[in-house]
């Protein structure tokens, strides 16, 4: 029995370059990938926090979150501000926040 590439499947054109708006879509949610990055994200649509703040509402330990914040800083999805010797984080797009906000939603729904 022969199978059918699904409709989109990169086999249906082995050439094409995704649109732009989609391959930055899929950096986007390539970086929200990971449970505690999701968590970190819901923290911040609340404001901006610290890392011990985050922490304690994650309840993971310091190392796993600053490594988080890097991933989620380099993707531009969060931005740091220093106040006086602690530095804060907050997302730079509400959007993101509802979009992540919308999933953890959805996936309780399941």
């Amino acid at each position: 029995m022969a199978t059918h590439p699904a409709p989109g499947d990169q086999q249906d054109e082995p050439h094409a370059e995704p649109h732009p708006e989609l391959q930055a879509a899929s950096e986007l949610l390539r970086a929200l990938a990971a449970p505690v990055r999701l968590g970190i994200v819901r923290e911040l649509a609340g404001g901006h926090r610290r890392v011990h703040e985050l922490v304690d509402a994650l309840g993971v330990s310091q190392p796993l979150v600053s490594q988080h914040l890097r991933v989620l800083r380099t993707s531009r999805i969060v931005t740091a501000h220093r106040r006086s010797r602690e530095i804060e984080y907050s997302l730079t797009d509400e959007h993101i926040a509802h979009i992540v906000l919308d999933a953890i939603r959805h996936a309780g729904e399941a």
